[in-house]
């Protein structure tokens, strides 16, 4: 063989080589976003898994939390004077947290009497009620700077009220789940001081039976935004979305004056929502 006809060989013999790694890059690329893809799909807009408690711990004084509070997933459930489920309008909370506390990775057992109070701004992150009792959690701050979030966690067996919004300011709910629930958050119709509240809701899974995802008062210029809400085995739409009551400060009861987007009080459209 000759010296040009040698060339030939080593030079096709390179270009095969840099062939085949290309394609072999180019089908690691192609698998890999194949599985990317599988895997986004089969987690999108599932709710999440319920924890499972690393131990329990009997309440019978109301926990007082300032800062931060962790509980490692800990089941806490009332006992004594918080011993009840019941909806009693004035049981105590399990944790009051002071203003701008936050309490995570908490679950709530049953009893769970009255569950949360917050003071003033908080943050509820992973937070779990496995039988509601008279609320899960209440916000109660009187400035209109207050900021309320709820972010991941859960609840279930509401037969009445998840969120209730007594105070002044902005709640925002994300990343949440809720099943066999009366009403996922109510904007206080009745209570002696009222205030203009803003409720948003996003990215939140709501499993049937439910007679309601948000409560507010139109008359005092209440405000709610629902987005990419997931609506689960209520195929017939009987769960309300936004319900506009006209409130009150008498302690009546207050009167439903209409349901449903308005573009005013409830802010969103039926895309915002799916139903699964």
């Amino acid at each position: 063989m000759t010296a040009r006809a040698e060339q030939r060989v080593r030079h096709r013999r390179r270009v095969t080589k840099r062939r085949a790694v290309i394609a072999g890059a180019s089908a690691l690329t192609l698998t890999g976003a194949a599985i990317v893809t599988t895997t986004l799909l089969s987690t999108a807009g599932a709710a999440s898994s319920w924890p499972t408690a690393t131990g329990s711990k009997a309440v019978s004084a109301t926990i007082k939390v300032s800062g931060t509070l962790d509980g490692k997933y800990v089941k806490y459930y009332g006992s004594g004077a918080l011993g009840s489920d019941s909806q009693d309008e004035d049981q105590g909370p399990i944790f009051e947290l002071a203003d701008g506390a936050t309490l995570k990775n908490v679950i709530i057992g049953t009893p769970a009497a009255d569950g949360v109070h917050c003071l003033g701004s908080c943050t509820l992150q992973n937070v779990w009620w496995l039988d509601v009792g008279e609320d899960a959690a209440s916000f109660k701050g009187k400035s209109s700077s207050a900021v309320y979030t709820v972010y991941g966690g859960g609840a279930k067996n509401a037969s009445d009220k998840v969120l209730q919004f007594n105070g002044a300011g902005k709640l925002v709910v994300s990343k949440f789940q809720v099943e066999n629930f009366g009403k996922l958050v109510r904007s206080c119709g009745n209570c002696k001081t009222q205030y203009k509240r803003t409720i948003i809701i996003n990215d939140v899974d709501v499993t049937a039976p439910g007679k309601s995802i948000v409560g507010i008062n139109s008359n005092y210029g209440d405000t709610a935004a629902l987005r990419k809400v997931r609506i689960h085995g209520d195929s017939s739409k009987k769960i309300k979305t936004c319900t506009r009551f006209k409130g009150n400060n008498t302690g009546a009861e207050p009167t439903e004056i209409g349901s449903g987007p308005d573009g005013t009080n409830c802010r969103f459209t039926s895309s915002d929502l799916s139903y699964e």
